[in-house]
């Protein structure tokens, strides 16, 4: 091919693709009620949101916003009141007339054919969900009560109509269009809110849907501009958890589904970092604590992404001091002190005679323990009675900052000045503040403790109530 058709041909091409890619859609709106009210277009990119668009609707009632075809995805309309009305960015021009976004009874979609089939879904699938429920409960009376258990021409007939309503909802599903973005949300959006129905009263679905969950891309942008990553990986781990299995079973269950999740993100550093992190947030703070262990050996060792240095540093002290291990002791340095005034009578923790230790790491100006100190400051004489010491290691850099911070807190407060080099933070792989643990009298860290509530109600649990 001549040299000068080639780079021609190449230069078209790549106008296409500039094209393609800056361009532009409207949605517009006729919302008297609006009149006035500045309306925001918003989409959704992984664990957030962003704003794509603004305007202020004329007086009498008509606006119009825009997207790019980056923004392809699900997002939502909010008016002044901040109450979503959900719409499909499906890269078509959207015209809506109703009265206002937050009862989406009075919306008409007139123009966005995607549109148009996701809020014909969101009216029908409700209604037969329901109708299935009804006959799902009747298929369990007939099918199990003596009293019904021989009548044959009514079993016939509910399992038809299960049946009817299963297919109609299928075949709507499967008349969208392969290259839609509604033909892959909405099967989506059902997998995740149906969880709750199966683990109840569908427990023969539950196989199914936690190998639909296991095949999902997680590097899909798709699913990243859904509004559902969240919600797919908490419902996803929630099923396993809630399946009827037993404790152990669980775990293997949870650890195959992360295998499955750490191969679908290894194409992708950036999400493999967000999502696993995420993940492990979630597994720790529903105590799976042998789930979150796995998932830590598991990021650690693989070799397909980088891990960024919060999340490394994140797993790395999940795996240095899990829930079973043995604390370090830890050297009273620098400033000692109880309610401002000096102590010298403990060189070490070890030196400390308590039942169980709350080793709290923070600083003045951390925001979370500004909030989270003054706390534990108030609950203290309860902790105290039942035999929980708290011992509070500052990263503050400044003395008169320490002092006056802590002049009132009636539990020790130890300050080297040294912030992240002061050594009980290394040896603690202490890498964010507020961070707890909670140690018994031989410092086995009996618990990750993610807020002063869930220290609390541990309290609660296993010392007042005695629970064993």
């Amino acid at each position: 091919m001549n040299l000068q058709l080639y780079k021609l041909l190449a230069l078209i091409f790549l106008s296409i693709i500039s094209i393609n890619a800056s361009a532009q859609y409207t949605i517009s709106g006729e919302f008297p009620y609006l009149a006035g009210q500045q309306v925001r277009l918003v989409g959704f990119e992984g664990f957030g949101t962003y704003t794509i668009d603004s305007t202020t609707v004329s007086d009498n009632g008509i606006f119009e916003l825009s997207y790019d075809a980056k923004d392809r995805g699900m997002g939502y309309l909010a008016a002044e009141d901040d109450k979503p009305y959900i719409i499909v960015l499906a890269n078509e021009d959207i015209h809506l007339k109703g009265e206002i976004l937050a009862a989406p009874e009075t919306v008409v979609c007139l123009e966005g054919k995607e549109n148009q089939l996701f809020t014909q879904y969101a009216i029908e699938h409700p209604k037969r969900s329901q109708a299935l429920s009804a006959w799902d409960y009747l298929e369990r009376i007939y099918f199990t009560d003596s009293l019904f258990m021989d009548k044959k021409e009514p079993q016939q007939a509910i399992l038809n109509e299960i049946a009817r309503l299963h297919k109609e909802d299928e075949d709507f599903l499967a008349s969208l269009g392969v290259d839609t973005y509604v033909s892959w949300f909405l099967p989506v959006r059902k997998l995740v809110s149906s969880v709750s129905y199966i683990a109840q009263y569908d427990t023969k679905r539950i196989p199914t849907a936690i190998k639909a969950f296991r095949e999902m891309d997680y590097t899909d942008d798709r699913l990243y501009k859904s509004g559902l990553l969240r919600e797919t990986i908490e419902a996803h781990y929630w099923l396993i958890e809630n399946s009827g299995r037993s404790l152990d079973s669980v775990f293997i269950e949870m650890n195959i589904s992360t295998d499955y999740l750490i191969e679908s993100l290894s194409a992708n550093e950036e999400r493999f970092n967000e999502i696993t992190n995420f993940l492990f947030d979630l597994l720790e703070s529903r105590s799976l604590f042998a789930s979150a262990e796995y998932l830590t050996i598991k990021a650690l060792t693989q070799n397909a992404c980088t891990l960024d240095d919060n999340l490394a540093m994140l797993l790395e002290t999940y795996r240095a001091m899990k829930v079973g291990s043995i604390a370090p002791d830890i050297k009273f340095t620098g400033d000692v002190l109880i309610k401002g005034v000096a102590v010298s009578d403990y060189e070490y923790l070890s030196d400390l005679k308590a039942d169980y230790y709350v080793i709290v790491f923070g600083a003045a100006w951390c925001p979370g323990c500004i909030n989270d100190l003054p706390q534990i400051a108030s609950l203290y004489p309860k902790w105290k009675k039942y035999g929980v010491e708290v011992i509070y290691i500052s990263l503050d850099t400044d003395k008169n900052t320490f002092l006056s911070s802590t002049k009132n807190f009636p539990f020790i407060s130890i300050c080297d000045y040294k912030k992240w080099e002061t050594p009980a933070a290394k040896d603690y792989y202490v890498f964010a503040t507020p961070m707890m643990f909670l140690l018994d009298a031989n410092r086995e860290i009996l618990l990750r403790p993610n807020s002063v509530s869930h220290m609390d109600s541990w309290v609660d649990w296993f010392l007042v109530k005695g629970n064993r």
